[in-house]
């Protein structure tokens, strides 16, 4: 990977659980490229095992950031203008849905359970996104992480399913409002990969088989393959690509 490919370029991460998180990956990759580290961990409890990433991240930025708690947010954005003065790339990679309710059919889900869900794996992004905007002037690009879920119904996703396609229509309308900023807005789509959030969903050792079998390319991508087309994407190369939903799963959602 070229190291000066993004060279100078500020990039805020959100999600690293540890280093098999999407979240790392990226991280991971936009840093071989040249560009400068903020990274975020939950909590306290969290923040342990989110240390172990450091040391090869090197973060020039690097605290505590609950999306539920608006403080947060808001901190984290002052610290980066503060530290930085502006931003160019932004990664937001978390999801989450009480285990009761995602194990449940989307019907039976509780109401609380929805609502939580929509707003940690959603409209954080929405916020996040608003936050960044004063610190692109020179323009920017906005990720969010999205899942085939989305757009057909894949077999235990249940609950993510409604919320990850609400995520991808943000990304839409987000890409019209924020573009004549130059600020561009996309989600990844990969396939199923072994992180602590897929954990939650029942049977997940056979839809990772599943994709292998069917996918054209007989194939599983990793977080590496996520971080790659993040820096393509975030790069020069592709600075007319926003508001799509680009998938990296071996081409497995075209199969029907």
């Amino acid at each position: 990977m070229d190291s000066s490919l993004l060279s100078g370029k500020k990039a805020l991460i959100i999600g690293i659980a540890n280093d098999s998180s999407i979240a790392f990956g990226c991280a991971r990759a936009l840093k071989k490229a040249g560009a400068e580290l903020a990274i975020t961990y939950l909590n306290d409890k969290a923040k342990p095992f989110v240390d172990k990433t450091t040391t090869e991240l090197s973060p020039s930025i690097y605290c505590a950031c609950d999306v539920t708690k608006e403080s947060d947010l808001n901190n984290l954005f002052l610290q980066i203008e503060k530290t930085w003065g502006e931003i160019d790339i932004v990664i937001h990679s978390i999801a989450y849905a009480p285990k009761t309710d995602l194990q449940r059919p989307v019907h039976e889900c509780s109401k609380e359970g929805f609502l939580m869900a929509m707003d940690i794996s959603c409209h954080s992004f929405i916020r996040m996104a608003n936050l960044a905007k004063p610190l692109m002037n020179n323009g920017g690009s906005v990720f969010a992480m999205s899942f085939y879920g989305a757009e057909k119904v894949v077999e235990n996703y249940n609950l993510m399913g409604p919320v990850k396609a609400a995520l991808e229509a943000s990304v839409r309308y987000m890409a019209v409002e924020l573009g004549p900023r130059q600020i561009r807005v996309i989600a990844l789509s990969p396939g199923p990969l072994k992180t602590r959030a897929a954990s939650g969903l029942e049977h997940f050792e056979h839809l990772i088989q599943q994709t292998k079998e069917k996918s054209p390319l007989k194939s599983l991508v990793d977080i590496d393959d996520v971080g790659a087309m993040v820096v393509f994407l975030a790069s020069k190369y592709a600075k007319n690509i926003t508001g799509d939903v680009i998938y990296i799963d071996s081409g497995y959602h075209i199969i029907g």
